[in-house]
Parts: C-alpha cells; structure tokens; sequence
C-alpha cells in the first residue's frame, strides 16, 4: 500500500485547522458551518493518503459524515457514556442539525469541483470552442 504524501500533509494541514477552530473559535457560522463543511473534506484527504482519489472515495467520506449526524440525532454520546471523553464528544458531536448535513454536502460537492477541475477546465474549453465555430 503506498501512501500519498500529498494528502498526508493536506490532512495534517486541514487536522490544525479544525483543531484551531474547535479551541479557539466560538462564533455563529466558522464552528458550526464552515468547521463541518471541512470536516468532509479533512476525512476525504485521510482516505485518499491510503486509496486513490475518487469520486466513490467522496462518497464515503460523505455517507460517514451523515453517519456521524444520524448518531447525534439519536444521542448516541449520550446513550453510550461516552460524553465524558471529552475528545469523542468533541469528534462526535451531541446535537444533529439540518445544517450540519448541509455543510457537509457542500463539502462534498466541493471536493467533486476540486478534484474534477482538470475535467471541468477542459469540457469549458470544449464547450466555448465549439460555441465559437
């Protein structure tokens, strides 16, 4: 299994920036919206370190996302005891919210557009060069 440096330090990067905004950060949108909207993104960029780069790798780094929420909505921190680790209950999570999901949605189609720019430069191109013939 060879690992991708690239996305090793795009993760680590991304890991001080969500370590950042959960110490220091305590506003309206930055913790709450853009930390999960990196969130799927930071998750994605530790996948792709062990498996290529992928739309199907997006997927899941999407569906766990979801996941996450779903156990929020149902208290599982809660349930389980583990909201004493103060670690777990930060990474977890205790309150489900539909803009959470939106976030994390956004961040997924986020890493299609990034990933798929090549694509997307080259099917513009395509598109306004036969637009001019």
């Amino acid at each position: 299994m060879n690992i991708n440096i690239k996305y090793l330090i795009f993760t680590l990067v991304l890991l001080t920036i969500e370590i950042f905004i959960a110490v220091f950060v305590h506003d309206q949108f930055i913790r709450p919206f853009f930390g999960d909207f990196l969130a799927v993104i930071f998750v994605y960029g530790g996948l792709c370190i062990f498996f290529q780069n992928s739309t199907k790798i997006a997927t899941i780094s999407l569906i766990i996302a979801y996941c996450i929420e779903i156990l929020q909505y149902f208290k599982f921190i809660e349930i389980t005891g583990l909201i004493k680790y103060k670690v777990l209950a930060i990474l977890i999570g205790n309150s489900f919210s539909w803009f959470d999901i939106l976030a994390y949605t956004l961040g997924f189609l986020f890493i299609l557009v990034i990933e798929n720019f090549e694509i997307l430069k080259l099917f513009l191109k395509l598109q306004f060069e036969t637009s001019k013939k």
